[in-house]
């Protein structure tokens, strides 16, 4: 397990930043409406050139605050030329959906492989690797599942419950290890998805639980 800290992620921010790629770097976030998703468009709104696209069902349920520097592409993450059409064009891909998982994750992954984009975060959720595993973890089961056996360079969390705690303080646990820690802040999560966004080549396909130490 690796703990990151207010005083190391700065560092961590820091050695991620030196990564030059030129041309803005376009992210989509696909749905934006989230509160996580809230708090990761906020924390990204910073970055230098970076462009961010705002991807939901119904736009009217975006702040302007929130909305404001960024595009809004309004679709139906169900229906596939909605997602094709959206993803074109982007570098990263952000997903923070909720429902029929297992239909919207194919239809992403379909989409990044048809424009050509290969990298994607994706929130999953702490304790789909369980044995008896509970109905309503199933759909970040099945997304999980699809996203790792799609080819794309990809980075998977796990978070635990959400809190609005105003701190960053996060630790990560593998595939494979024992899930620890407790609630944690959506401005921890969002914090240490930003350094994604800042350097993709980091945790590039890597399935990674979050939660507080």
């Amino acid at each position: 397990m690796s703990s990151v800290t207010n005083s190391t992620r700065s560092d961590l921010e820091k050695d991620s930043s030196s990564d030059d790629l030129g041309a803005a770097r376009k992210i989509i976030v696909i749905g934006a409406t989230g509160s996580l998703a809230a708090s990761v468009i906020e924390a990204s709104k910073s970055l230098k050139d970076t462009e961010l696209t705002l991807f939901v069902r119904d736009k009217r349920r975006l702040s302007d605050p929130l909305a404001d520097g960024c595009k809004v592409v309004e679709g139906d993450a169900l229906k596939y030329e909605n997602i094709k059409g959206a993803i074109a064009g982007h570098d990263v891909v952000y997903v923070n959906l909720a429902g029929d998982l297992e239909t919207m994750g194919n239809n992403i992954v379909k989409a990044m492989k048809e424009t050509g984009v290969k990298r994607i975060v994706a929130i999953s959720s702490i304790g789909i690797y369980e044995t008896s595993l509970r109905p309503v973890l199933k759909p970040y089961r099945k997304l999980a599942d699809i996203i790792e056996a799609s080819g794309l360079d990809y980075t998977i969390l796990r978070p635990d419950w959400f809190t609005n705690s105003d701190e960053v303080d996060y630790a990560l646990t593998r595939k494979g290890e024992p899930e620890t820690g407790s609630a944690i802040s959506r401005k921890s999560i969002a914090a240490f998805i930003r350094t994604i966004f800042e350097n993709p080549d980091l945790h590039r396909n890597e399935n990674l639980g979050i939660s507080k130490p």
